[in-house]
């Protein structure tokens, strides 16, 4: 463990996070609270943990390798008990209104990654302002998140929140049959007019001899798949940056060409043809694998997991060879191949206004920013979860199932950071591809490099748009009903379908959204 210590001291920047959403009824205590075990007295830090139901024996949620460990090195030694509150992920608002609202049972730390909610119980007055606590207490928690993240986290100039800091910001990749490119003698296409040309070739030439079972472009109503294609038509609203919701792409310039365009690949039977009906993509899963796709845009991870979606295919049917292309060009950005990337930040750690261990919340969030305590969170222990090799911790293939489960909820504990941070993005993208069969390795190199090509991030606008809070949960129903409706018109009837569907997503509250983005984007410093 020595030399994970030394090595990992140079490099770190630390591990992940996940979870949940709340409301934070504010209380009418303190904020303010007198370090850990004042006066010998031995305190307890609540903190939420999210509850997947999925705890494998002999572990609980709240009894666990991860929770043992939080105790014996961050706990004891401060005099803390740590108290873990689970949440169930299917009912994590409306269970953490309730604890928000009694005062009392509420954590000490809770989280969401729902900026509304975040942003409705700062104006509440129910979040502790942890500025002062975060330079007195948290020194290496605020250089670890970085000034960038943090702004995430403020209204009106506070920090009422602490993000938790990303790892990779990459999200989206596109793939294509070469072996059907070969067949046919075609050339990897390299803009979004010639994907038309080579998805028509894949049609009427049918490379596969799969007849009605071939789909020259899979779909699916899925954000991999319908956001990848609309972020090629779309204008940003400032440089590299845009507006943060999903259900706001419909305000940009240049929705209409993708849906149009979707109608286009529709109605001459070139993308799935039941896309509709598979949300979780499920079906796109099983065509890819089955080798019924010539073309398809994907999470920039899932085709490479072992015994996975690439793997299936390989074996299914000999002879098919996929590669990473990034092909989508957007003619009102200079034809750069325009997608989105995550925001710097994962979520939201909070602390609640009526919580008396704000000092011991930064202090342990601290802690888990110190060293090499997230690494080990995440990884285990050297020799048995992983070995290290060129300085990154490397998972190992053969470890008994008893240990790997010992952080089987690593993602949940390690809250300060989404994904496993080891130092830069470049460092972090290194480690995240060696936990793959070395077989995939390459193609996820390339798929990364795409995912992080001509990428458009969310503008931070640091004030809440009351208007997403009010109707983002009916306008992000209504995008997929665009969708849909609009790919599935014949094409004559495009225009009247498209004005009529966009009427409607404007009086649900799109028009309002509308106003209050370009009002706030107005009041933005120039840059």
């Amino acid at each position: 463990m020595n030399v994970l210590h030394g090595v990992l001291k140079k490099t770190i920047g630390l591990g992940m996070a996940a979870v949940m959403g709340i409301s934070l009824l504010a209380g009418c205590t303190n904020g303010d609270s007198a370090a850990e075990g004042e006066n010998g007295e031995r305190v307890t830090l609540k903190v939420e943990v999210f509850d997947r139901g999925n705890s494998p024996e002999p572990h609980t949620i709240t009894n666990n390798y991860l929770t043992k460990l939080v105790q014996e090195r961050f706990g004891d030694p401060n005099n803390i008990d740590i108290e873990f509150v689970p949440v169930q992920r299917s009912e994590e608002v409306s269970k953490l209104n309730v604890l928000m609202a009694s005062n009392t049972d509420v954590p000490d730390i809770v989280f969401t990654y729902d900026s509304t909610v975040f942003y409705r119980y700062a104006q509440q007055g129910g979040l502790t302002d942890v500025g002062e606590l975060l330079d007195e207490y948290g020194p290496n928690l605020k250089k670890f998140i970085g000034e960038e993240t943090l702004a995430f986290g403020q209204l009106e100039g506070k920090q009422f929140a602490i993000p938790g800091k990303r790892a990779i910001t990459g999200r989206y990749s596109s793939y294509i049959r070469q072996d059907w490119l070969d067949k046919l003698g075609l050339p990897v296409p390299t803009s979004t007019d010639e994907l038309y040309t080579t998805l028509k070739a894949f049609k009427e030439k049918d490379p596969g001899g799969l007849g009605s079972q071939n789909i020259p472009m899979g779909m699916a109503l899925a954000p991999s798949q319908f956001e990848t294609l609309i972020f090629s038509f779309i204008k940003p609203v400032r440089g590299d940056l845009t507006y943060s919701q999903r259900y706001e792409l419909p305000l940009h310039e240049g929705f209409k060409d993708a849906m149009q365009f979707l109608n286009k690949l529709y109605n001459e039977g070139l993308i799935s043809k039941d896309f509709s009906l598979d949300e979780d993509k499920t079906q796109l899963a099983k065509d890819i694998q089955n080798g019924n796709i010539g073309y398809w845009s994907e999470d920039v991870d899932v085709l490479f997991y072992a015994d996975g979606t690439l793997d299936n295919l390989y074996k299914n049917v000999e002879g098919s060879k996929v590669v990473p292309v990034d092909v989508l060009t957007n003619a009102k950005v200079e034809n750069k191949h325009i997608k989105s990337r995550y925001a710097s930040n994962g979520m939201y750690i909070m602390i609640p206004k009526s919580s008396k261990r704000a000092v011991e919340a930064i202090k342990y969030l601290d802690w888990m920013a110190s060293d090499h305590n997230l690494i080990d969170m995440y990884s285990g222990i050297e020799g048995e979860n992983y070995d290290l090799v060129d300085g990154l911790p490397v998972v190992k293939a053969d470890a008994p199932q008893e240990v790997v489960d010992r952080i089987y909820n690593a993602g949940d504990m390690a809250i300060i950071s989404n994904g496993k941070n080891i130092g830069d993005q470049v460092t972090n993208e290194k480690a995240w591809v060696s936990g793959f069969p070395e077989r995939n390795q390459e193609m996820l190199k390339q798929s990364i490099a795409i995912a992080n090509t001509d990428t458009i991030g969310p503008i931070v606008f640091g004030k809440p748009i009351e208007a997403e809070a009010q109707y983002g949960t009916t306008l992000n129903d209504k995008i997929t009903v665009i969708i849909v409706k609009t790919a599935m018109a014949k094409p004559e009837e495009f225009e009247a379908v498209y004005e009529q569907e966009m009427q409607d997503y404007m009086s649900l509250g799109g028009a309002k959204l509308q106003e209050e983005l370009e009002q706030a984007l107005m009041e933005l410093p120039t840059q």
